[in-house]
């Protein structure tokens, strides 16, 4: 297999776990009474979670379509990344370091992943 081929795989299951996590599942359950009482147990505004919900989607569309390209793409990883980054803190600081605080390092793990693939890609695209 060449490189740019493995690159492409990394690439592509990257970017699609990440679009899975962060921008189907936001859309499909962030009405649920789970989701509803998670934002108001880690203390913020229940418009916090649409707000949260509906860049989330929007930035998970942005990573996903590959006609979206430059600075679009890297604003949504960008985003991502205070997302996740974000989530650990308030996590850890409600209910101390745990599952809960993990599990968005992992999923960052992977968007640096996606990010990292990417850029691979759109250097190649331009040598």
């Amino acid at each position: 297999m060449t490189a740019i081929k493995t690159t492409k795989i990394i690439y592509w299951t990257s970017t699609v776990i990440i679009f899975l996590f962060e921008g189907v599942a936001p859309a499909l359950t962030s009405h649920t009474e789970v989701a509803v009482e998670g934002i108001r147990h880690l203390g913020y505004p229940d418009y916090f979670r649409v707000l949260l919900t509906v860049f989330k989607v929007l930035g998970a569309l942005a990573l996903i379509l590959p006609m979206v390209k430059g600075r679009v793409k890297e604003w949504a990883y960008a985003g991502f990344g205070v997302v996740m980054i974000s989530a650990c803190v308030s996590h850890t600081a409600v209910d101390g370091f745990g599952g809960q605080s993990i599990f968005p390092l992992i999923i960052f793990v992977i968007l640096i992943t996606s990010y990292l693939q990417y850029h691979k890609l759109i250097d190649k695209h331009t040598d």
